[in-house]
């Protein structure tokens, strides 16, 4: 499936293999339907593991000269894809809008957030890959120079979720790119469309390089991706996380990995109610509840419980909910899957049956499309798997706590640990609350901040991932192979450790490399005529040693 770019003109059409016709004719076909209205976006052809080695091959063939290019000339691309992307952003937000079934004010900070990267990331990639050089650090390297290199892994395989489908693949496209490896994405298959268009206009469009390409298939695909590449990077659930990072290790390939969450969010009595409410029903709703560091689980101190959770009430009243495509007339819009949906509604009606208050919402939409209200739950606890388990729905479930150790507690209480927020006006102690909490990124007066903060790392601890994405020069780097380049820049006839081996050089080295490590008279060689050193039990070393050299002989 292709969707033209209306502006550059008809493709030149090119002469197929009988051949390759006949194979592309009897592959499967993946159809794309918008969860709000079950309408046909598009199809495309499934990738089966024969296509994924041809486009892997086709693109390790590619990547030296993208490498060779340095950072300055990937640069150039990166500003040539900037451009592309503002002249087709609405675009690619309806046809994000229309895959995903989300509101199109979440559909419309995609492309947004893919400039913000590029620029920042090709900006200061030349700086963050410049080989570095390190001063020697002992006798044995005198008068070496040592160089410290970056070198890309040739292919990194990115395999991507449905939530964010095109900000949260060139996320970690971008870096990639920047470090000089060629990259291979797999969508996933319920949302492949707007990632295989900007592969499209990358290669067409732009007459880019050939080293960014797209598959598209289910779990067969991905396994063929996880083999084809040499380092994946991974963004779904723990259990499929697991999965992959199995079959990568049994190949000994590095992978990176986003997984689950369960957030929590702290109010204390001395915070701001207002904005704490307000931040809530944004952290919590926002993409319907779908997104990777959504508020999941709120804990409130006891003396402002009940202040909270009525304002937080009349947030949610305000949130709009529906589908369509004029801007900003709704908040919220669909489930994504199916599946979702349902995820979302045993959940809550679980936690229902177990003593769980529905303040609203609750439950699915009549009508057509995958729709969940908004929903707020009270008198919730952890018996119950909603504050247990990733709901990645619309649900704001609010506990009741006694104070400050006890909301600590309860939110380590978890396997996840993506991130958290504390809200206190007091910002000192936020910022102690934040170094006592188990997940990789926490907000102090603010929610979802962190995702947007591509100077700092983004990754989770626990069994919320491994790694992380963005962060700076790290987020570029982790793409790259380290090198140690060790240059003896005035070299003599042999080294003095080198053969062959004579008992003054073996002396004098050991001296000097104890006179360097050592420290105080124990620095010094040994005295020939010392004294031995005494055991505990009253014979010397030097007998000890006597000893076992005589049991080595029999």
């Amino acid at each position: 499936m292709s969707v033209r770019d209306r502006g550059a003109g008809p493709a030149v059409a090119r002469p197929e293999d009988p051949a390759l016709a006949r194979g592309r004719a009897e592959r499967r076909t993946l159809q794309v339907r918008c969860p709000a209205d079950s309408r046909l976006v598009g199809t495309c052809l499934i990738d089966d593991p024969a296509e994924v080695v041809r486009r892997a091959q086709a693109l390790r063939e590619a990547q030296p000269q993208w490498e060779a290019l340095g950072p300055d000339g990937r640069r150039r691309w990166f500003d040539l894809l900037r451009d592309w992307l503002c002249d087709h952003a609405d675009e690619l937000s309806a046809l994000l809008q229309a895959e995903t079934g989300k509101a199109r004010r979440d559909a419309e900070i995609e492309v947004p957030v893919l400039l913000d990267h590029l620029r920042w990331i090709g900006g200061n990639a030349g700086d963050w890959l410049a080989p570095q050089r390190r001063r020697p650090h002992g006798a044995t390297v005198v008068g070496k120079e040592l160089h410290l290199l970056y070198r890309p892994h040739p292919l990194v395989g990115i395999i991507s979720p449905w939530n964010f489908p095109l900000g949260l693949a060139f996320m970690d496209a971008i870096p990639a790119l920047a470090a000089g490896c060629a990259v291979l994405i797999k969508p996933s298959e319920e949302t492949p469309l707007t990632v295989a268009e900007v592969v499209r206009g990358w290669r067409e469009d732009l007459g880019a390089p050939p080293i960014l390409d797209r598959v598209v298939g289910d779990a067969g695909t991905g396994e063929a991706l996880v083999d084809a590449v040499d380092f994946v990077q991974f963004t779904g659930s723990t259990k499929t996380g697991r999965l992959v990072a199995r079959r990568a290790a049994e190949q000994l390939k590095p992978y990176g990995m986003e997984l689950g969450g369960k957030d929590p969010m702290i109010v204390m009595r001395d915070a701001d109610l207002a904005r704490a409410a307000a931040g809530a029903a944004f952290g919590g709703l926002m993409n319907s509840g779908q997104t990777c560091v959504s508020v999941e689980r709120i804990y409130v101190e006891d003396a402002v419980y009940d202040d909270f959770l009525h304002l937080l009430e009349q947030e949610v009243a305000a949130v709009r909910q529906g589908a369509g495509d004029v801007r900003q007339r709704f908040d919220l819009g669909a489930m994504a899957t199916a599946a979702q949906l349902r995820h979302v509604e045993e959940q809550v009606r679980d936690a229902v049956s177990r003593g769980a208050v529905v303040r609203c919402g609750g439950t699915c939409l009549d009508g057509e499309g995958d729709f969940f209200a908004p929903t707020i739950l009270s008198e919730v606890d952890h018996s119950m798997p909603l504050m247990q388990e990733e709901t990645f729905g619309p649900v704001l479930p609010v506990m009741r706590v006694s104070g400050l150790e006890e909301a600590i507690t309860l939110a380590n209480d978890s396997h996840y640990g993506l991130s958290a927020s504390v809200w206190t006006r007091d910002l000192e102690r936020g910022r102690a609350i934040a170094s006592r909490l188990d997940c990789g990124a926490v907000n102090v007066n603010d929610v979802l901040a962190n995702l947007q903060a591509a100077s700092l790392p983004h990754g989770g601890w626990k069994t919320s991932g491994i790694g992380a994405r963005m962060g700076g020069a790290a987020g570029v780097q982790k793409y790259c192979r380290q090198q140690a380049v060790v240059v003896a820049r005035l070299p003599l006839r042999r080294e003095p450790h080198w053969y062959p081996t004579t008992p003054w050089k073996g002396a004098l080295i050991g001296a000097l490399l104890r006179a360097l490590g050592g420290r105080g008279r124990r620095r010094l060689p040994a005295c020939r005529g010392a004294a031995p050193a005494r055991t505990r039990r009253g014979r010397s070393h030097e007998h000890d040693g006597v000893a076992r050299r005589a049991l080595r002989r029999t």
